[in-house]
């Protein structure tokens, strides 16, 4: 699954599907306890906490991280070659669950969220209105996700399916969520095979390994590799 520049924040959920063994379990109580998807408090995404990628300080959003009472340990790395930098945290008492990246070393590029099923994809839908797009990953004979596109709003919401011969219904589980710049989403758009959203149904008319032929949207345009 291509996501190219949203790679890195999609990647604290579809990295663990791909390379952990055994999978992880996706439903996990013990990550992130967050309703701001639904309550708009403190902003509204793609702002989350007062953060908002392409516009807030790398500095100032770490020190909203570092005083925020329900989280803790916040680590950071810087990356060798570059100015990137990144930083990763989990809730209190809890396990770690999100993360945060600065491609330049100067101004948040994105934030990307493990969550807590404690949302429901009804609920969402009733807050931020219908996905654009939608995309579904199969990960275990009872595990499967369908990556919800918000273009408009800078936004990517990751919901739970018990499979992919499930349904996806008002009752799926929120279980992450990853928030950008409008360019970056701009192009992950332009990158990517996508389906439109066809609202509730089977997994299967939203999952990655369709024909081509059945996706609404093919990249239009072709990023090529950094040399080396």
């Amino acid at each position: 699954m291509k996501f190219r520049l949203l790679v890195p924040g999609i990647a604290a959920l579809a990295i663990l599907i791909a390379a952990c063994q055994p999978p992880p379990v996706l439903r996990n109580d013990r990550m992130l306890n967050d309703l701001s998807l639904i309550t708009n408090d403190p902003c509204s995404a793609p702002c989350w906490k007062g953060i908002t990628p392409g516009e807030t300080r790398w500095s100032d959003a770490l020190t909203i991280i570092e005083d925020a009472p329900e989280l803790e340990d916040p680590q950071t790395q810087t990356a060798q070659d570059s100015k990137a930098v990144g930083a990763q945290w989990q809730k209190k008492d809890g396990d770690l669950c999100c993360q945060m990246v600065s491609e330049d070393g100067e101004t948040v590029s994105f934030i990307s969220l493990t969550l807590a099923p404690e949302v429901r994809l009804q609920g969402l839908l009733d807050a931020r209105g219908e996905p654009t797009y939608a995309l579904g990953q199969g990960v275990t004979d009872d595990q499967a996700v369908v990556y919800l596109f918000y273009p408009e709003q800078s936004l990517i919401v990751i919901a739970f399916v018990a499979g992919t011969s499930a349904d996806l219904t008002g009752q799926s589980e929120i279980i992450g969520a990853l928030y950008a710049t409008p360019k970056d989403m701009d192009l992950t758009i332009k990158t990517s095979n996508l389906h439109a959203w066809q609202g509730y149904g089977p997994f299967s008319q939203y999952r990655v390994d369709a024909p081509v032929e059945e996706f609404e949207v093919t990249p239009s345009i072709t990023l090529t590799p950094p040399p080396g």
